[in-house]
């Protein structure tokens, strides 16, 4: 088993409430084992750079509480290109950096199995406020974004009980519908809209219009990033000029992805970034932490990441070549279990919103 005597951490892709928790948790676990810890910032570019500072315990002192980033983050086209990979190599040898823990989305993790495939063992903890991983249950920073969005939506509500109005609330997601199908249904939105499943205009319109002739006076409806840009604008035009309900269109955009973490996402972060260095110690590598029914597991990064690639209808010829029958199998069931599981809360969504 290697030894390890400093290892990195660092956060990429979008930010996330929680990854500061995250980002403390893996320096106080490493050095609790004699283990020092350098803080690379900017993502893969700071790797690349040589960007980087030693983190002892009072560096991740009262961190736990705040939103983004210390350690930055960055998109780094580069590090996708052999020179950019060799000079991160270079750096980590230079350094002495014997692991890293790299937190954030899939190409986050695209760029871990790369390092760890050029002799860096590197460990993933997903970070998203999209929960499009689909190999964990929840990712860091999903609880906040969907706090933030019910908060929103409850003020836009007041609005709209006041002057008789609908609003159309277009959500992040990216190709993911996960936080708007959780926020419509907590929001008590009439009709909620996401890529995953067929929505049917019309029986929403007909829906409202019956809703208004005995009293309902406001209307709110949840829409996904993930239909696309175009959709919620006009969406929100239909439903005025068929209903003459005053409709308005509010996209939250990225000020979703800020604030404190909850409690929730605390938690999930600390013990994630917790067990992703323990892992790493023991000699373990090339694995993404993840969420399963209330446990932390690690599973292999290259089965999450053509897992993702299933569940998203994008796999490439040559995709599953690498895995056993029983290795498929498994994912295909994993994936028909979260579409029951979407199909059913959006089943609930349409009874008990109107």
């Amino acid at each position: 088993m290697k030894e390890f005597k400093r290892i990195g951490v660092l956060t990429s892709g979008g930010d996330a409430p929680g990854m500061n928790a995250a980002v403390r948790a893996v320096v106080r676990t490493a050095l609790s084992h004699g283990v020092e810890v350098v803080g690379i910032y900017r993502g893969y570019s700071g790797l690349i750079d040589s960007d980087v500072k030693p983190l002892v315990l009072r560096d991740v002192s009262n961190i736990i509480n705040k939103g983004g980033t210390i350690l930055y983050s960055d998109r780094c086209p580069k590090f996708k290109t052999p020179e950019g990979m060799a000079e991160a190599v270079t750096t980590c040898r230079d350094i002495g950096i014997d692991g890293i823990v790299c937190v954030g989305g899939d190409g986050t993790f695209r760029g871990a199995t790369d390092l760890t495939a050029h002799g860096v063992p590197c460990i993933g903890i997903p970070a998203t406020i999209d929960n499009d991983i689909s190999s964990t249950d929840n990712t860091i920073g999903f609880d906040t974004a969907m706090n933030t969005i019910i908060d929103l939506v409850d003020k836009l509500r007041d609005t709209c009980e006041s002057h008789a109005r609908c609003n159309v609330v277009e959500v992040m997601g990216r190709g993911a519908g996960d936080i708007a199908l959780h926020t419509g249904i907590a929001s008590g939105a009439t009709a909620t809209v996401i890529p995953e499943l067929p929505f049917d205009e019309e029986s929403v319109i007909n829906s409202m219009i019956e809703a208004r002739k005995i009293g309902k006076r406001n209307f709110i409806v949840i829409v996904s990033e993930g239909v696309g840009g175009e959709f919620g604008p006009a969406f929100a035009k239909k439903i005025e000029n068929r209903t003459g309900i005053e409709t308005k269109f509010a996209r939250l955009a990225h000020v979703v992805r800020g604030g404190n973490p909850s409690l929730k996402d605390r938690v999930l972060a600390s013990t994630m970034g917790a067990v992703a260095v323990e892992e790493l110690l023991k000699g373990k590598s090339n694995l993404v932490m993840c969420e399963k029914k209330g446990k932390i597991v690690s599973v292999d990064i290259n089965y999450a990441l053509i897992l993702d690639r299933m569940y998203k209808g994008k796999l490439k010829d040559g995709d599953l070549d690498a895995f056993t029958e029983d290795e498929i199998a498994s994912m295909k069931a994993e994936i028909r279990e979260k579409q029951a599981s979407m199909a059913r809360l959006y089943g609930i969504s349409k009874t008990i919103n109107l």
